[in-house]
């Protein structure tokens, strides 16, 4: 029997190195299509807030089940198989390598000048409207996106992993999607959309916090400002639409003695974010590759922290 510290970090391990090969089926994916698969006959039968309720919990139950099945199978096979099932499903819950790809992309284009090629990459790491960003803003967008992303692919599904292995991380994983595909603020999703949004608040809330305190170690492990990191995340944490986003990217801009935040579009749609740091920095594309490291290093203090836990209720 492998241990679940040791199938965490082999499943980390390969998606550091592989990453998300596109030609292999993904169970994340498959939570994507069943979501939408299940909205259309769920809103015939039922008032929308209840048939969003419903797709809830018939995606998440589905979902972890038919992981827990799997594992369960293959252990039925062999000890070892049922491992290296549990190690297969865990790396398909990280994105650490997926985001720098993204993020690199674009960094890649502003070193060679090509805002419009910059832009392209960007629209496919954020959801926002791309077509007429400057240099600082789309590196601002940039540092948003990796700063939000090392709670959602990686630092959460770390610790619900933790908790309950390959499982817990298809759990989180789930949510997270069913907020990709159900949680918006439109007429269409309102209501539908209204228990997905709730449940990856809720799932987000614990994990968000504990990235957010690591990131001042992190800081310093990088040589970036961790006194600033931890001042910025105590000040301005709450500064931002989201209950969670807010935590880990008050503290990145601390880190990276920058601010974030400020004027967005959506469909066209303009709005203004609450500022999140101090401007103390010049943003530019070398803040994307340092905003990276930090999403690394607090990745790896998130694992150090569960291997820790971990021996000491061993």
């Amino acid at each position: 029997m492998i241990p679940l510290t040791v199938q965490i970090l082999l499943a980390l391990l390969l998606d550091f190195v592989f990453g998300d090969p596109r030609w292999l089926p993904h169970p994340v994916k498959g939570v994507g299509r069943l979501a939408l698969l299940l909205e259309a006959p769920l809103r015939r039968l039922f008032p929308p807030r209840t048939a969003g309720i419903i797709a809830v919990l018939l995606v998440v139950t589905i979902s972890t089940g038919s992981v827990w099945l799997g594992c369960r199978l293959a252990t039925a096979l062999h000890p070892l198989c049922g491992d290296l099932a549990s190690i297969l499903f865990l790396t398909t819950c990280f994105a650490m390598q997926d985001l720098r790809q993204h993020a690199l992309a674009v960094h890649k284009a502003l070193i060679a000048g090509d805002l419009s090629q910059a832009r392209r990459k960007l629209a496919m790491l954020v959801g926002r409207d791309t077509e007429s960003l400057d240099e600082k803003e789309i590196t601002r967008a940039t540092v948003e996106s990796v700063a939000e992303n090392t709670v959602d692919g990686v630092t959460a599904p770390l610790f619900f992993a933790f908790i309950a292995g390959a499982p817990g991380a298809i759990l989180y994983k789930a949510i997270n999607t069913l907020d990709s595909t159900y949680g918006y603020k439109n007429e269409r999703y309102l209501q539908f959309g209204w228990a997905a949004a709730r449940l990856d608040d809720l799932a987000n809330f614990i994990p968000a916090r504990i990235s957010a305190l690591l990131v001042p170690l992190a800081a310093w492990l990088t040589g970036q400002d961790g006194s600033q990191a931890w001042r910025i995340f105590i000040r301005d944490r709450h500064n931002h639409p989201s209950p969670n986003g807010g935590q880990i990217e008050a503290a990145f801009a601390g880190a990276l003695r920058i601010q974030l935040g400020g004027k967005i579009s959506y469909g066209g749609k303009a709005s203004f974010r609450p500022y999140l740091g101090d401007p103390q920095e010049r943003m530019n594309s070398d803040t994307i590759k340092t905003a990276l490291r930090l999403m690394v290093v607090t990745s790896l203090c998130i694992v150090a922290v569960g291997v820790l836990l971990k021996l000491i209720t061993a």
